[in-house]
């Protein structure tokens, strides 16, 4: 893949992330999340302190063409009772567990 077309990925998820954060924030500006330069250094998606406060968190997006937490998404999805909101819990040797969740669920679960 070209680096161009790779940027353009990355950019594209990005602009969905703020996209979404707006959508669900309807009291935030377009100015208070902003979607970074490809190459900047920081994080990818910028929060004026008005987003932060709603959004606490840090976004690094990756839009990559293979990852292997999707089988393991499929499999907490195939297993997920109805009602309930499916994650996966990960966790390497040395390295803290981390937590696999749908992004909008999460985005509109931290709303509240």
């Amino acid at each position: 893949m070209k680096t161009s077309s790779a940027k353009a990925k990355g950019r594209k998820l990005q602009q969905w992330v703020r996209d979404l954060i707006l959508r669900i924030h309807r009291t935030l500006e377009a100015d208070d999340v902003r979607s970074t330069s490809m190459g900047a250094g920081g994080e990818d998606v910028l929060l004026s302190p008005k987003a932060r406060s709603l959004v606490p968190v840090s976004i690094e997006c990756k839009n990559i063409a293979r990852f292997a937490g999707y089988a393991l998404y499929d499999q907490a999805v195939a297993n997920c009772p109805e009602g309930a909101e499916p994650i996966v819990v990960v966790k390497a040797n040395h390295r803290v567990p981390l937590v696999m969740v749908d992004a909008e669920w999460f985005f509109n679960k931290i709303k509240q």
